[in-house]
């Protein structure tokens, strides 16, 4: 996937994707200003764009459930995913819970994701991400042979939140849980619309 581009996924998602997408490691705060707009948001009219109808509607639901994390709503995530059941929703599912400090239920639901389309490109990513910020160690423990592991990143994740005074690794487990967010609601996105 190339750069993120919010409005390539419509005029219903494009406001609500054109915000800061670096969330924290935590809960972090709900946005009020998005909770009108992310009340009014239903499938129908967030794809009424595509040239197709929603071919997927549980990977639509998926995209709704990260939208809603992306604004700091975790409960309004979490009821949309936990219905959700299948890898995808799993996978919100988990970076949730991840998110909320629910370290071994997050680790939980990512065992139900299996392998996820989303982990190759990721692995990429987050090696790109290290190098980039000179910490190509960490990223190692996260991916073998181009496989990402799930589990080490919640750790990474619990070290960095926990760990409070080394901010290499906080700022790489940001840039690496913006990446995820980004490739997983690409792919939910292009999954929902036929893609």
């Amino acid at each position: 996937m190339d750069e993120f581009d919010p409005h390539v996924y419509g005029p219903v998602f494009a406001p609500l994707l054109n915000v800061e997408r670096r969330r924290a490691l935590g809960a972090g705060a709900p946005n009020n200003a998005a909770w009108s707009a992310l009340e009014q948001l239903e499938i129908k009219p967030a794809f009424a764009h595509a040239t197709r109808s929603v071919a997927d509607r549980d990977m639509a639901a998926c995209c709704l459930s990260g939208v809603w994390l992306l604004h700091d709503y975790l409960d309004e995530s979490h009821t949309i995913s936990q219905g959700i059941k299948t890898s995808s929703g799993s996978f919100w599912h988990a970076i949730m819970h991840r998110r909320e400090g629910d370290f071994s239920n997050a680790k939980y639901w990512f065992r139900h994701v299996g392998r996820h389309p989303v982990f190759a490109p990721l692995a990429e990513r987050a090696a790109e991400l290290a190098a980039a910020r000179g910490n190509a160690a960490a990223v190692q423990s996260l991916s073998s042979a181009g496989e990402w592991d799930p589990f080490a990143f919640v750790d990474l994740c619990q070290a960095a939140r926990r760990g409070g005074g080394d901010a290499m690794l906080r700022d790489l487990c940001l840039d690496v849980q913006q990446a995820e967010w980004e490739l997983l609601f690409d792919h939910c996105y292009r999954a929902a619309i036929g893609g």
